[in-house]
């Protein structure tokens, strides 16, 4: 396990912190602060132990890459695109002035704030006793994520300076090998977790390593190119592994069914041929769909289409699981001791097309309620938890979209691998 802040001594000293407040934004307003909240135990804590100073740091959003969204979609409405358009969207989508004023009030404590990321030292050091300082945008350097390693190491050098303990509870971008995220920590001489970043390596890591058994794993989402490695990871201690949303069309039609209009990756045929093959000797059950709702278009205003089968007619695509599905899911989840669940089994933002989604979240819920580990992790399956109000009834629902894939993956994430280790 990682050293976290509970592990050092903070009284008097410099804490500089990665947070991941990428929150969303609309004319520089936060819209959600789910991500805020769950840094302040962390904050809060380092702040009791009477530090020096805590300067927080975090990117919102990617401003290069927004503004050129934001210009291409006002060039095909047909309007211009000005030098104080763009000023104006920065200024509501990626500064963070309007995040430390919202830290502030939930704080209930003064949070300045520092109009850049490099020649901010003074600012640090006229901080008050316990002061806390907020960054501008990291990703406003083009060090920040920048590939040449000399460039990036400019910026964690700078950032280095302005406390003597780093401390990551940035869980969200573990996964990027950043100057805020990684390389600050090879010019600091303490580098410990924050208290999320805790919570996601205790629940995710047993996951991969030794979870309990039986474990479920239950793969959802668009496509199997995007999950190949977390499938091949989680299949080497799950003994069921459920494979829903439009992924598990390739999986027919590996499996010789008719798929219709269904979303498939033929480049991926022979990959979930070789993952079947793989299950079967390693005597894990992979479950496919039996039944499904169709449509004949991908709409949400579609009519759904009970297709009583595996094979999907050749006017209808697959939207949801049906019901024989649904009881095969609850006979495997209801007897597991662990579960991961990871991206949808059908188009859950459709109403007509939810009830799957909805269905696996409550049987989650239930399994968890007999005393079964669950993590969710991957945006759309928390989007699914939150849609549905059971994301308490969860042991561990991952803050992290990406950086949760990964570790599932088996991979090391950087902004993990630098921390001390108990």
């Amino acid at each position: 396990m990682i050293k976290t802040v509970k592990d050092i001594d903070l009284k008097g000293k410099r804490v500089i912190m990665r947070v991941d407040f990428n929150v969303p934004m609309k004319d520089g307003v936060v819209q959600d602060d789910t991500r805020i909240q769950a840094a302040l135990p962390t904050i809060k804590y380092i702040l009791e132990q009477s530090p020096r100073s805590l300067v927080l740091m975090s990117h919102l959003g990617d401003p290069k890459k927004d503004v050129k969204k934001a210009k291409e979609k006002a060039e095909k409405a047909g309007k211009p695109f000005t030098a104080a358009d763009e000023e104006a969207f920065i200024n509501g989508k990626n500064r963070m002035k309007p995040v430390s004023e919202y830290l502030a009030k939930v704080l209930g404590k003064d949070v300045a704030f520092a109009e850049g990321c490099f020649g901010q030292k003074a600012v640090v050091d006229g901080l008050p006793e316990g002061g806390v300082l907020m960054l501008e945008n990291t990703r406003f350097n083009a060090e920040e994520t920048s590939k040449d390693t000399e460039e990036q190491k400019k910026l964690a050098q700078e950032l280095a300076t302005y406390g003597g303990v780093y401390v990551n509870d940035a869980f969200g971008t573990a996964h990027r090998a950043h100057a805020s995220t990684a390389t600050i920590a090879q010019f600091m001489d303490v580098k410990v977790g924050g208290f999320l970043m805790e919570k996601e390596v205790q629940y995710l890591e047993p996951m991969v390593t030794n979870p309990p058994k039986p474990m479920v794993a239950i793969i959802g989402g668009a496509k199997v190119s995007s999950k190949i490695a977390v499938l091949e990871s989680l299949l080497k201690n799950a003994s069921a592994l459920i494979i829903g949303g439009g992924m598990a069309y390739t999986f027919l039609k590996a499996q010789g069914h008719t798929i219709g209009k269904s979303l498939v990756e033929d480049d991926f045929i022979d990959t979930a041929k070789s993952l079947l093959k793989a299950a079967e000797e390693k005597g894990a059950r992979i479950i496919l769909p039996v039944d499904h709702l169709g449509a004949a278009e991908f709409s949400p205003d579609a009519a759904a289409v009970a297709i009583d089968g595996a094979d999907i007619p050749d006017n209808l695509m697959g939207m949801d699981v049906g019901p024989k599905t649904l009881a095969i899911y609850k006979e495997a989840i209801l007897s597991a001791k662990s579960i991961v669940w990871n991206g949808p089994v059908g188009v859950f933002e459709f109403e007509a097309f939810a009830k799957g989604t909805g269905e696996v979240a409550h049987l989650v819920a239930e399994a968890t309620a007999n005393g079964a580990v669950s993590v969710v992790g991957g945006g759309d399956s928390v989007a699914a938890v939150n849609k549905f109000n059971l994301a308490s009834k969860m042991s561990h629902v991952s803050t992290g979209g990406g950086a949760s894939l990964e570790f599932l993956e088996g991979k090391t994430l950087p902004g993990i691998a630098v921390l001390e280790t108990r």
